[in-house]
C-alpha cells in the first residue's frame, strides 16, 4: 500500500516536488512501524478497560512468536492511515511536521480507535444486549476491514490538516470576477498515478482479504474468496459510475483520474461489509461509492479546501459510506434481508461508531495541527513553495547522483555530439513543465 501511496501521489503533484513526497512517505512508515511497536499496540490490543488498552505489548513485551504476524498487519493498517492524511497537505508542509504528526496518529489516536473496535474489551466492539421478541440479543458496531478505523479516521485528519494547513498558492482565485473558483493545479505524470492505482488495488486486496488472519480451514477460503470477490465489484462498480458521471457533467469527456479514485473510493466503502455482504450487494455499495466520491470531492472544493490527491473525498466519503451500507447490505441482519427491530439497532450502531470515530479524530488532529501551526513548524514559506522541495538542502545531496547517472546514461544512449550540446543547453531539472501537463487526462 505504501508503494501505491507513494506513486499516486508523486504523479498527483509537481515535479519540483518528488523528493519530498517520497521522503515524506518513507518517514511515515519508519515512524508509525517505531511508534506501533513502542506505544501503539499496547493502546490498541493491551488488556485495559472498554476505552483504551495499557497492559502487555509494550516493546512486544509477553508476546509470543505467532503474535508478530498479527502485529506486523496491524502495522501496516496504521502506516496506511498516516500516509493517507499526509497526501492532503502535500506541496507546502515542512518535512519536520510529518514525523511529529505521524507519532500522534499512529502512537495515539488510531490505536485507541482500533482498541473500540476490534478489541474484545472494545466498547463498539462489545455493543449492548437488547430484548426484541422476548431474546436478548447482543448488537455491536460491524467494520471487519477499516472503512471507519483506518479510512474515516485518515480522512478526517487529512480533511483538519489541509484545512489548517492552507491551500497551496494560486489553489483558488483571489478575484472577485472568477468567484473565488478552484484553479487548475494539475499533477505531472499520469502513468505514475496509474501505476500507484494498481498497486494500491493490489493492496486493497491483501488488506480485506487478510484482514480474516486466517486462511487454513475450508471456512477460512470460503470467506476470502467471498473478501476478495466483493472487493474486486465493489471497485469496479464505482469506477464505472464514475465514469458515466463525469462523461454526462463534466464537457463530455472521459476522466482518468476520477475513475482510479471513484475505484479506490468503492474498495474503501467495501471493506466494513466485504465478509459479511452478497456479491450484489458489493456492487451496489461501490456503485454508491462512486457518487459519494464525486459529491465529496465537489463539496471539499466549495469549502475551498486544497487535496491535491483527493484523500478526503477517498477515504472519508467512500468510508462513511461503507459503515452505513453494512447495516443495509448484510446479508442476514441488514435493513434489506431482514428488515426488522434487530437491523434497526444495528443501524444506530454503525452511526454511534461512525460519529464516535470523526469526534475523536476530528478534534484530535485539530488540536494536534493548531499547536504544530502555533510553534512555526507545519507550513513551509512561500520562496520554498513556488520553487518546490527539489531546491531545499535536503534533497540536493540526494539528487546530485542521480542525476550524474543520468547525464551518462543519456549520453551512452545519443551517441552524437549534437545530441550532448542540446542536453548541456536544457537542465535535467526542467524536464517537466508541470503547467502545461493535464493529469485529469479528460479523453474526447
Amino acid at each position: 500500500m505504501q508503494y501505491g501511496f507513494a506513486l499516486l501521489e508523486v504523479g498527483s503533484t509537481r515535479s519540483k516536488n518528488i523528493n519530498y513526497v517520497l521522503f515524506k512517505n518513507l518517514v511515515n512508515s519508519l515512524v508509525a512501524g517505531l511508534l506501533y511497536w513502542t506505544v501503539g499496540s499496547s493502546l490498541a490490543y493491551g488488556k485495559g478497560n472498554e476505552f483504551i488498552g495499557w497492559t502487555k505489548l509494550w516493546v512486544f513485551k509477553d508476546v509470543s512468536n505467532l503474535d508478530l504476524g498479527q502485529w506486523y498487519f496491524q502495522f501496516t493498517l496504521a502506516a496506511a492511515t498516516a500516509t493517507i492524511a499526509s497526501g492532503a497537505l502535500a506541496g507546502r508542509c515542512k518535512c519536520v511536521a510529518y514525523p511529529i504528526y505521524s507519532c500522534c496518529l499512529t502512537g495515539i489516536i488510531y490505536p485507541i480507535v482500533t482498541h473500540w473496535v476490534w478489541s474484545e474489551e472494545g466498547w463498539l466492539s462489545k455493543g449492548d444486549e437488547y430484548i426484541i421478541d422476548g431474546k436478548n440479543v447482543t448488537i455491536h458496531y460491524k467494520d471487519f476491514a477499516g472503512s471507519g478505523p483506518v479510512h474515516v479516521l485518515g480522512g478526517i485528519c487529512a480533511f483538519s490538516g489541509a484545512l489548517i494547513l492552507g491551500p497551496r498558492i494560486g489553489r483558488f482565485h483571489s478575484s472577485t470576477a472568477a468567484g473565488h473558483t478552484p484553479s487548475s493545479r494539475r499533477g505531472h505524470s499520469v502513468s505514475v498515478v496509474v501505476l500507484g492505482g494498481f498497486i494500491l488495488h493490489a493492496g486493497f486486496l491483501a488488506f480485506n482479504d487478510g484482514s480474516k488472519l486466517a486462511i487454513s480451514t475450508a471456512g477460512d477460503r470460503a470467506a476470502n474468496s467471498l473478501t476478495v470477490a466483493n472487493t474486486v465489484l465493489s471497485g469496479i462498480s464505482a469506477a464505472f459510475v464514475s465514469l458515466i458521471l463525469h462523461r454526462l457533467i463534466d464537457r463530455h469527456s472521459w476522466s482518468l483520474l476520477h475513475v482510479i479514485n471513484s475505484s479506490l473510493a468503492g474498495m474503501v466503502a467495501i471493506c466494513a461489509g466485504c465478509d459479511v455482504v452478497r456479491p450484489w450487494g458489493a456492487f451496489c455499495i461501490g456503485a454508491v461509492g462512486g457518487i459519494v466520491y464525486r459529491i465529496t470531492s465537489e463539496f471539499v472544493l466549495k469549502l475551498k479546501v486544497d487535496d491535491p490527491v483527493n484523500a478526503v473525498a477517498v477515504h472519508f466519503g467512500g468510508g462513511c459510506w461503507g459503515v452505513i451500507s453494512v447495516a443495509f447490505f448484510h446479508s442476514n441482519e441488514g435493513i434489506l434481508a431482514a428488515g426488522d427491530k434487530k437491523s434497526g439497532y444495528f443501524f444506530a450502531w454503525q452511526l454511534i461508531g461512525l460519529a464516535s470515530i470523526i469526534v475523536w479524530s476530528g478534534g484530535l488532529s485539530c488540536i494536534m495541527f493548531l499547536l504544530l501551526k502555533l510553534a512555526g513548524i507545519l507550513r513551509v514559506s512561500e520562496e520554498i513553495e513556488k520553487k518546490g522541495f527539489k531546491n531545499d538542502e535536503l534533497v540536493i545531496s540526494m539528487s546530485a547522483n542521480f542525476k550524474s547517472m543520468e547525464v551518462i546514461g543519456l549520453l551512452r544512449a545519443e551517441d552524437s555530439i549534437s545530441s550532448v550540446n542540446q542536453m548541456r543547453k536544457t537542465p535535467l531539472s526542467a524536464s517537466v513543465d508541470d503547467d502545461d501537463s493535464d493529469l485529469e487526462c479528460d479523453l474526447p
